[in-house]
């Protein structure tokens, strides 16, 4: 057995030295950090502010107008509230760096945009057509929910094992899906807790996924244009002892700025709760943390942020928050948790019971039935504009 290698370029004065770049190449690692550098100086000098939050996010404020610049590597994306300050950024751009302006936004890294004159509507139709042609599942029968709400998966250490590469490929495909799809949320992120060792009756439960995808393709994120408000709203569940291995529970959390849903997460707890109460407490102190980094990059905007509203279901959970004496039904939860103590003290946020039919999160917590889940993929603002 022998190896090739190229020893690269050697000068023959200088055999021990190397040659230092004066600036990065396409494709190093040093490549994405050293362009950064360079256009956030570049915008810096030339009154742009940076988020406090979101380092790649760029606001400069001229009289009562706004412009709005996001990074993305070596891709960027601008708006404003005057056309003016769009025109004049582009020209700007162009004269500095080798760009070209691809006009207004309609589809970018796998999402469409289709911006109307009553909103926009955010989908990845088509990335869904590609994955499933990928994986074989285009002429499988459809289903109307992406999980049986019966389904009870754990380990299954006698099933048998399945191709592990080939599964991580799909759950990976459909992680990237959930940024437009909040509905398959807690499904994808179920299926995934089984990479390590996936069987047959996972693998099952993936296709059952891509088999709603499939009489689903045109789903996607509404935000209407004509908002009444910018105003916080973060709704909070947990599923108590939801996971059959560890009996850990799930948070589940959803956070809409006005009417438009902004962020959604699932995930399973660090501990193992004592009590429905602890897990929601939890629950709630996740939503708090994205609430709270919201807030700021509103403030970022320049907009106003009164006290954000919480919902949740569980009244003994809105107690915790408020009492700070009930040792003995809170002296086993981390101290960590406890921040929205604090936050509650000071007004940044209020907890707000709501009945357990209109908790929008509890489809991050666990599988529902068809009626219930179509009811909160509608609320959440997830629609097919073409039906």
């Amino acid at each position: 057995m022998s190896t090739l290698s190229n020893p690269g370029f050697e000068s023959s004065q200088f055999p021990n030295h190397v040659f230092k770049l004066k600036k990065a190449l396409y494709g190093l690692k040093q490549a994405p950090r050293a362009w950064y550098e360079r256009l956030s100086s570049f915008l810096l000098d030339r009154g742009f502010q940076k988020g406090s939050v979101d380092t790649t996010l760029f606001l400069q404020k001229v009289k009562e107008e706004i412009l709005i610049v996001q990074i993305y590597v070596d891709d960027i994306l601008f708006g404003s509230s005057d056309k003016n300050l769009c025109d004049e950024f582009s020209k700007t751009m162009s004269n500095e760096f080798e760009m070209s302006m691809m006009g207004e936004l309609n589809y970018f890294l796998g999402f469409s945009v289709k911006q109307m004159d009553n909103g926009t509507f955010l989908s990845q139709s088509k990335y869904i057509k590609d994955i499933l042609k990928k994986y074989e599942m285009d002429s499988a029968k459809p289903m109307n929910t992406p999980m049986s709400s019966t389904i009870q998966l754990d380990k299954d250490p006698s099933g048998k094992s399945v191709d592990q590469k080939k599964y991580r490929g799909m759950i990976g495909s459909l992680l990237y899906l959930t940024a437009s799809r909040p509905d398959i949320m807690f499904s994808v992120c179920l299926c995934a807790r089984f990479q390590a060792d996936p069987k047959e009756s996972h693998l099952t439960a993936v296709k059952r996924i891509l088999r709603y995808l499939l009489g689903t393709p045109n789903l996607g994120i509404w935000y209407p244009r004509h908002s009444t408000s910018f105003e916080i709203l973060g709704y909070s569940d947990s599923d108590f002892a939801g996971c059959r291995i560890d009996r850990k529970s799930t948070s589940g959390t959803c956070q809409f700025i006005g009417q438009s849903l902004v962020s959604w997460s699932s995930r399973k707890q660090n501990s193992v709760a004592l009590s429905t109460a602890e897990a929601e407490y939890i629950a709630v102190g996740s939503c708090v943390a994205q609430v709270l980094w919201l807030k700021q990059q509103i403030l970022d905007l320049g907009l106003p942020v009164g006290t954000i509203s919480i919902m949740c279901d569980n009244t003994s959970a809105i107690c915790i928050s408020k009492n700070p004496i009930q040792h003995s039904r809170t002296k086993h939860i981390d101290i960590r948790h406890h921040f929205i103590r604090d936050h509650v003290a000071k007004g940044d946020i209020e907890l707000h019971h709501i009945a357990t039919g209109d908790q929008l999160a509890d489809i991050f917590t666990k599988p529902l039935a068809f009626d219930t889940f179509s009811t909160l993929r509608t609320r959440l603002g997830v629609i097919d504009i073409n039906a």
